[in-house]
């Protein structure tokens, strides 16, 4: 028998002791390491912005279309407190809560605490929530309560009379809105005893990081879906910027004094209405497109304006799924009202917004001059586009839109 040396043995037990040893530790790497951040764009607003955007698009009726979904998000939330069944069950899937979820919940509270936070830093904004009740039964007081507190919505008893129903939405939005002008509600409102009428309204303006010189202006062409003369506002610098050659796109980021906040447009290469850049924004493309933005010499033109926008989102809503809420029979929000099911249901959700494109920066410090860059590329927003209002903190969105036209003195054809 041919003895065995000792030698190999050993060498053969430390490598399998080594074997062992390099298989544990990387299962404790991976159960110890952090799990990689969620996507900001996984943020609830973001699913439900898009969705509706696209939805208020699709048709072409719809131009200079604004929403918040942060706003519309948080006021849904607090409706949805006072639903049960199968209406509760559809606010569920449309905000996507899970059985027993907080995590939607907390998640609005943080994205509206943050934005408080910015205002008057990063942008100037006024918002105003309410929900709006037309002879419903007695609303139940804790309900109410929470509405006010947690939420931050207003009660309001709508009159018997309908003009005076328009009257009073109109006015409350007004005065919401900080006194801005607000563009009428097209459609002959509803509003039948037991309705309710979740209401938004909000007026935003932004302060550049690096603001616009109020000299460096001049009366441009606005070629979108009426050819205006606009003021166009010029500066050049480092901004992130992509290119997507495929889908014919530019999305630049503009950020916000202090970088609580950003805004990013997304314009296509040439001259067209936005019917096919409306269709390319999902949330997968967007996603994508905020990932690849680099630092890039730009050369920017942007109109100076305002953008107004009333929408009613009743039928876009039910299009996404919520669809008892606003049936007198199968609507239950028995939560709301100690006489438990019956009349009362979901009459309207309107929405009042307004974006204002504005030169001036969050600080004198940021008037500075043009940066001195080679080569830049040109974004040159002469035409329509899109606009993304992000908060950086929380990664909510805050505003979707879209500026299809500009007020201003018409270009006539002189041919």
């Amino acid at each position: 028998m041919v003895p065995i040396s000792p030698v190999p043995l050993l060498f053969l037990l430390v490598l399998a002791l080594q074997s062992i040893w390099s298989s544990a530790s990387q299962e404790l790497k991976v159960q110890s390491s952090p799990q990689p951040e969620i996507s900001r764009l996984h943020h609830p607003t973001w699913s439900l912005g898009l969705q509706l955007y696209r939805s208020l698009r699709i048709d072409g009726s719809q131009t200079n279309t604004f929403i918040s979904p942060l706003l519309l998000a948080n006021s849904l939330l607090a409706l949805e407190g006072g639903a049960k069944g199968s209406t509760a069950g559809q606010f569920h899937d449309l905000l996507r809560i899970t059985k027993n979820d907080k995590a939607v919940g907390e998640a609005l509270t943080k994205a509206l605490k943050s934005v408080r936070e910015a205002n008057g830093t990063s942008y100037a904004l006024r918002s105003s929530s309410a929900l709006f009740s037309k002879q419903a039964p007695k609303l139940e007081k804790s309900f109410l309560e929470k509405l006010q507190t947690h939420f931050g919505l207003q009660h309001v008893a709508l009159e018997d009379a309908q003009k005076h129903d328009m009257e009073k939405l109109q006015s409350w939005a007004k005065s919401g809105m900080d006194g801005e002008e607000t563009v009428d509600l097209e459609l002959a409102l509803e509003t039948k005893p037991g309705a309710m009428i979740l209401a938004n309204a909000l007026n935003f303006k932004g302060f550049w990081d690096r603001g616009f010189y109020h000299e460096n202006q001049d009366l441009r062409s606005f070629l979108g879906t009426k050819y205006t003369k606009v003021p166009m506002m010029h500066r050049s610098g480092v901004y992130r910027h992509y290119e997507d050659i495929e889908n014919m796109v530019q999305v630049l980021e503009l950020g916000l004094w202090e970088g609580k906040a950003s805004m990013v447009l997304i314009l296509p290469f040439h001259v067209e209405n936005l019917a096919r850049l409306d269709r390319l924004l999902t949330l997968d493309r967007v996603e994508k497109w905020l990932g690849k933005l680099n630092s890039t010499s730009m050369a920017l033109s942007l109109p100076r304006t305002k953008i107004s926008s009333t929408v009613n989102l009743q039928k876009q809503l039910a299009a996404l799924g919520l669809v008892d809420a606003w049936n007198e029979t199968s609507a239950d929000f028995s939560a709301v009202s100690s006489l438990g099911r019956g009349k009362l249901h979901l009459g309207a959700v309107l929405h009042w917004t307004s974006l204002e494109l504005a030169p001036e920066s969050g600080s004198k410090d940021g008037m500075h001059e043009d940066e001195d860059v080679e080569k830049p590329k040109i974004f040159y927003a002469d035409h329509s586009f899109i606009i993304l209002v992000r908060d950086n903190s929380t990664g909510a969105l805050l505003m979707v839109g879209a500026l299809d036209h500009t007020d201003g003195p018409a270009i006539h054809d002189e041919l």
